[in-house]
């Protein structure tokens, strides 16, 4: 059940078509990217060190919310995009972060008790603290960003709900993108299931859960290691000694942390202010060199 939790303000409300001028040529439905001939931009193409928009820059823009995602590409600060994913009633995978709609959105109630159809009816609330002037608008569906994105920059998507795996997997395959998203997981079995769809996988570890891990055991089928900025030095470093060939930090909100992670061999950074960081040069004994590939 979806109950209102403000109503003042929605007749100001703009819709996906008032930022219609935002809208890529190419695309899924359009033919290739133009900027990548023939073929889509893959994770081989990222940089030794790769900054990831998390839910598209979450201190900077809208969280996981089309116009967000749309400014973190054409700033150029990040090379990946992230974002999170939900299933609503009928199975349509969504965009959005929370079980419920009440923090985010104008609504309340469970995701998952809306279908595709009920959908457009919710909108985002964007933050007060954001920089910027933004539209509560509709959250995308995962397909709508896969054709927006797909093959122009790499995208990581968390499933928030395994249930929709299958019908996530089959959205990336019939793009062609199955070497441009990272499926993100925090849970070992799902990030199996991930990589035997044939999807690169990503599997995130709080730092309570480093303390015991033994990443090396997930070498053969997680392609990203993704590590909680807060964990231990001798814990990020057995993360980045575990065979796992992309180990990231996530999730960066400063440039003392940002070095930190790169100091102790991580090549990767997951990051609410891509921006921000972008402006703060890497710092550090031994820093640069990691940063560079050296």
């Amino acid at each position: 059940m979806v109950t209102s939790i403000a109503s003042t303000g929605l007749a100001a409300v703009v819709s996906l078509a008032s930022v219609a001028s935002l809208t890529l040529t190419g695309g899924h439905a359009g033919g290739p990217p133009l900027e990548w001939g023939t073929g889509p931009l893959t994770v081989d193409s990222l940089p030794r060190v790769p900054y990831v928009a998390h839910r598209g820059g979450a201190r900077e823009v809208p969280e996981n919310s089309m116009s967000g995602l749309m400014a973190a590409y054409r700033r150029g600060t990040a090379q990946v995009l992230d974002f999170d994913t939900r299933v609503l009633r009928d199975g349509t995978p969504v965009v959005f972060h929370d079980a419920t709609l009440n923090r985010t959105t104008f609504l309340g109630g469970e995701v998952r008790g809306l279908d595709a159809g009920e959908w457009p009816n919710v909108r985002l609330r964007p933050r007060s603290r954001l920089p910027g002037s933004w539209p509560a608008e509709r959250p995308p569906t995962v397909a709508e960003v896969l054709d927006r994105f797909g093959g122009r920059i790499v995208l990581m998507l968390e499933a928030k709900d395994p249930r929709g795996l299958d019908r996530l997997a089959a959205l990336i395959r019939a793009r062609g993108l199955t070497r441009s998203v990272f499926v993100n997981t925090g849970d070992p079995e799902v990030a199996r299931r991930v990589h035997g769809l044939g999807l690169l996988s990503q599997l995130w570890r709080s730092a309570r859960l480093l303390r015991t891990d033994r990443p090396e055991r997930w070498r053969s089928y997680v392609d990203v290691l993704d590590v909680d900025i807060k964990a231990r030095d001798a814990d990020l470093t057995r993360a980045v000694r575990s065979g796992i060939p992309r180990v990231w930090a996530h999730t960066v909100v400063t440039p003392a942390q940002r070095d930190r992670a790169l100091s102790l061999g991580c090549n990767g950074v997951i990051t609410d202010i891509p921006g921000r960081l972008s402006r703060h040069p890497v710092r550090g004994p031994g820093v640069v060199s990691a940063a560079l590939g050296r």
